[in-house]
């Protein structure tokens, strides 16, 4: 831009150091271009933070059964601190799991 305004006013002993652009129209075509360019840069933004959000979770989830792993009581005591997290809640309906072992004894018992 600098080289083609340098070629209009050498001749008359001018030099033009700024100019101010005040008002652009686009096509309607261009900035519906443009805005679908933006709205895929935003998505494709929002998919890598979402991405990144998921990797921090399973590395926290990994964490975390480290460790319970290392003490049994600890899984016990989580599962207590959520019971009491749902009763707070005042749900009419609460599920309680039982270990697999413990129902293997019932089912035995019937055959």
């Amino acid at each position: 831009m600098q080289k083609t305004l340098d070629e209009a006013t050498d001749p008359w002993g001018i030099k033009v150091e700024c100019v101010e652009i005040k008002d652009v129209k686009l096509p309607q075509q261009l900035q519906r271009a443009m805005a679908a360019e933006a709205e895929a840069s935003r998505e494709a933004r929002a998919k890598i933070i979402a991405a990144e959000g998921e990797m921090k979770a399973s590395r926290a989830l990994k964490e975390a059964s480290l460790v319970l792993a290392e003490a049994p009581s600890a899984l016990q005591l989580r599962y207590l601190q959520t019971l009491n997290t749902i009763a707070a809640e005042k749900n009419s309906t609460i599920i309680f799991p039982l270990p697999i072992d413990t129902m293997q004894s019932f089912m035995q018992r019937k055959l």
